[in-house]
C-alpha cells in the first residue's frame, strides 16, 4: 500500500480516523483513489483482482492503521467479492464503468422477497449493515414467497435468497451505538415494498465467474478476512504498547500475532494451490481454516486481556488511540462467524 496519496500520508489518515463517528470525505476519497473497494473485483468491472494472499495483506495492513477502516473496508469489499455470484449482465449494471462501487449490507435473514409478476417484491428490516452511510448498494437476504406461502428449496427448507439494492431503496436507521469501530456506522436498514428483477438475486454458493477466486468456498474467505482484521488490529495494539515490551505479556502477544501471521499465510496460500485441483473436497477444509481462525483470534484475545492491566491509564483513557485500539478490536471478536461453531 502506498504511503502517500495526493499529500494524504499514513499517520494522517490515522489521525483522521482516531475518534471518528464517520469516516470524512478525505478518508473516503483515499479509499475511492486507492481502488480498495475492488480489490476482489474481476478487472473487466474496474476492480484490482488480486489473489487471496495479495487481498489479505492488503486488508491486514489497513486494519493496523485503524480497526474502523479496515473493517469497513473488509466488510464492504467482502460485499463487492458478490460480483462472482451475478450474471454478467447484473455485475455489468452494478459494477459501472468509473462508478465507484460499495457494496455492504447484512448476513441475516429478516425480511421477505414475494415472487410477483417476474419480479420480488422486498419488505423487512436489517441489522448491522457495516458502512451503511458509505454504501451505493446495499445486499440482504430474504426468505422467498409466493401466493404468501414460503417457497421450498429441494431439501424442504425455507429458500432464501440474497439481494443487491441501490442506495435509493433503503432507509437508514442510526442505530449504531457499539463502544468500539464506531466508523463503521454498522446500522440497520429498512426496505419497504421495493421490487427488484430477479437477475440482481444470488445464492452464496452458486458461482457465475470463472475466476479462481471465486471457487474458495465463501465461508472460507469471510473466514480469511476477518481473521487478518484481528491480526492487524492486535499489531497496532502491539505497537503502542511497545514501552512495556520488557514484561512477558507483551513477549506472549508478540509471539502469538507471529505465529498467528504465520498460520493464516500458510493456509491461505494452501487453500490458493487447491484452486487448481477439481475434486478437491472443500467441505474438511472449511472446517479446519474456521477452526484455525477461531483458536487464533481465541489466542490473540487472551493475549491482549493479559497485556491490558500492565499499560497505565491512558490504555482506559477516552479519546487515546490505545483505548480506542482495545475497543476496536473486542467490538470486532463479537462478530457471529467467531462466536459460533461450525
Amino acid at each position: 500500500m502506498k504511503t502517500n496519496l495526493q499529500g494524504i500520508s499514513q499517520q494522517q489518515l490515522k489521525a483522521a480516523c482516531l475518534g471518528a463517528a464517520s469516516f470524512s470525505n478525505e478518508v473516503l476519497h483515499y479509499l475511492a483513489q486507492e481502488n480498495l473497494w475492488n480489490i476482489w473485483v474481476p478487472q473487466e468491472y474496474g476492480g484490482q483482482a488480486l489473489s487471496l494472499t495479495q487481498g489479505l495483506k492488503k486488508l491486514q495492513a489497513v486494519a493496523k492503521i485503524d480497526g474502523s477502516l479496515g473493517w469497513t473496508l473488509t466488510l464492504c469489499s467482502g460485499a463487492n467479492f458478490f460480483v462472482g455470484n451475478l450474471e454478467n449482465e447484473a455485475a455489468a449494471e452494478v459494477f459501472k464503468a468509473k462508478q465507484n462501487t460499495i457494496l455492504g449490507g447484512s448476513g441475516g435473514v429478516f425480511g421477505e422477497a414475494h415472487q410477483e409478476e417476474g419480479q420480488y417484491r422486498i419488505n423487512g428490516t436489517w441489522h448491522y449493515a457495516t458502512g451503511a452511510p458509505y454504501l451505493t448498494h446495499f445486499t440482504l437476504n430474504a426468505r422467498i414467497m409466493n401466493a404468501g406461502k414460503p417457497v421450498k428449496d429441494d431439501n424442504g427448507n425455507d429458500l432464501i435468497k440474497s439481494f443487491i439494492l441501490p442506495k435509493e431503496a433503503v432507509k437508514i436507521i442510526p442505530n449504531w451505538s457499539s463502544m468500539g469501530l464506531k466508523a463503521t456506522a454498522t446500522h440497520s436498514f429498512l426496505v419497504s415494498d421495493y421490487r427488484v428483477a430477479p437477475r440482481f438475486s444470488f445464492v452464496y454458493h452458486e458461482v457465475k465467474h470463472a475466476a479462481d477466486l471465486y471457487q474458495i468456498p465463501f465461508s472460507v474467505f469471510a473466514d480469511f478476512t476477518l481473521w487478518v482484521n484481528y491480526i492487524g488490529m492486535a499489531q497496532h495494539f502491539l505497537d503502542l504498547a511497545r514501552y512495556k515490551e520488557v514484561e512477558s505479556s507483551w513477549q506472549i502477544l508478540n509471539a502469538t500475532l507471529e505465529d498467528s501471521e504465520k498460520r493464516i499465510y500458510d493456509l491461505a496460500l494452501q487453500t490458493e494451490s487447491r484452486l487448481d485441483n477439481s475434486t478437491f473436497g472443500w467441505e474438511e477444509w472449511v472446517v479446519q481454516v474456521h477452526q484455525a481462525a477461531v483458536n487464533s483470534v481465541q489466542a490473540i484475545s487472551q493475549a491482549i486481556i493479559g497485556l491490558y492491566p500492565f499499560l497505565g491509564i491512558s490504555a482506559s483513557k477516552e479519546g487515546s488511540e490505545l483505548n480506542q485500539v482495545f475497543k476496536d478490536y473486542f467490538t470486532a471478536t463479537q462478530h457471529h462467524i467467531f462466536t459460533k461453531k461450525r
